[in-house]
C-alpha cells in the first residue's frame, strides 16, 4: 500500500519542479532563438527581438555561410581532427587501461599514481610548454598538433581500467593457454565487454574535441587551417573577418552556431544508452 505524501514533500516536489523547470527553459529557449533566426531571412533576422519560430522561413543564411564564407574548410578541418583524434585517444586510453589491470605489472602503484598526479594540473599550466614543444616539432599552422594534443587523458585511462577490472582475469588466463596473445585478448574479449566504457569516453572525447577552442587559437594562424570554433569567432566576433561590403546578418551567425551543433545531436543518440551505465561503472573504485 502506497503512503500519501505529506504537505511538505508535496511542496518540495513542487517547489524543484518549477526550478528545473527554470533551468530546462534556460537552456531551450535560447537554443530555439538560434534555431528559429537561422531559418529566418536576412531582413526578419534583425529585428531586435527573442524570435522561437521562424520569421519568413528561409535558408539564406546557411547558403551564405557555407558557400560564401567558405565555412565548409573549417567545417572539414574540425571533422578530421575530431575523428582522428578521438579514434586515438580511446584507442590509447584502452590499451593503457588493459596493461593497468595486469597483476604483475612492475611498477604498477608509482604508474597509477603518476596518472593521478597528470589530472591534478590544470591545463592552464602547461600552454607555455605544449606552444614551446609543438613549435620545436613544427607543428605550429598544422592539424597534427590539434590531434595530438590531448591524444590520452589519465580520466580516459582509469575509466577503462575500472571497466576492464570487472572482467574476470581467469578468462585471460584460459585465452592463453589456448594461444591467443595479449592483442587479440585485447580486441577480442575486453573491448567487446567494455562497450559502455567505450561510448562514454568517445563522446566525452568528441565533443570535447569538436568544442576545442584553446588549442586551435594557441597553435594556428593560417586561416586555412582554421577549425570550426575559430571560424565561429571570427564569424560571430570579429567585425572585419568579411569584406567591407558584405554585411553579416544575424541569420548568417546563428546558422554557422547550427551547423557546429549538427554533429553534436547526430552522435549522442547513439550513445546515450551506454552514457550512464559508462559513468556509473566508471566512478566505482576497487
Amino acid at each position: 500500500m502506497m503512503m500519501k505524501k505529506s504537505f511538505s514533500g508535496k511542496l518540495f516536489d513542487t517547489l524543484n519542479m518549477i526550478i528545473l523547470l527554470g533551468i530546462v527553459a534556460t537552456m531551450i529557449i535560447p537554443f530555439l532563438n538560434v534555431v528559429a533566426l537561422s531559418f529566418s531571412s536576412n531582413l526578419a533576422s534583425m529585428s531586435p527581438s527573442i524570435v522561437l519560430w521562424p520569421k519568413e522561413f528561409s535558408v539564406e543564411g546557411f547558403q551564405t555561410v557555407w558557400n560564401r564564407l567558405d565555412l565548409w574548410l573549417p567545417f572539414m578541418n574540425s571533422s578530421i581532427v575530431t575523428v582522428s583524434g578521438t579514434f586515438m585517444h580511446v584507442m590509447l586510453s584502452a590499451m593503457a587501461g588493459y596493461v593497468l589491470i595486469q597483476p604483475y605489472l612492475p611498477g604498477k602503484k608509482l604508474i597509477l599514481s603518476s596518472i593521478l598526479l597528470t589530472m591534478m594540473i590544470p591545463h592552464e599550466a602547461i600552454m607555455i610548454p605544449l606552444y614551446v614543444v609543438n613549435k620545436d616539432l613544427g607543428l605550429i599552422n598544422s592539424l597534427y598538433a590539434l590531434i595530438i594534443s590531448g591524444i590520452v587523458s589519465g580520466f580516459s585511462i582509469l575509466l577503462m581500467r575500472n571497466f576492464f577490472t570487472m572482467v574476470p582475469y581467469e578468462m585471460c588466463e584460459s585465452a592463453r593457454m589456448d594461444g591467443a596473445g595479449d592483442f587479440r585478448i585485447f580486441l577480442t574479449m575486453y573491448m567487446p565487454l567494455a562497450k559502455a566504457g567505450l561510448a562514454t569516453i568517445t563522446l566525452f572525447e568528441f565533443v570535447s574535441r569538436w568544442n576545442q577552442f584553446t588549442a586551435p587559437l594557441l597553435f594556428i594562424n593560417d586561416q586555412s587551417k582554421y577549425t570550426l570554433q575559430l571560424a565561429l569567432k571570427a564569424l560571430i566576433i570579429d567585425t572585419d573577418a568579411t569584406s567591407s561590403n558584405f554585411m553579416m546578418t544575424t541569420n548568417v551567425r546563428m546558422a554557422g552556431v547550427v551547423i557546429a551543433l549538427v554533429p553534436l545531436l547526430l552522435i549522442y543518440p547513439y550513445v546515450q544508452k551506454y552514457f550512464v551505465k559508462g559513468i556509473m561503472v566508471g566512478a566505482n573504485k576497487e
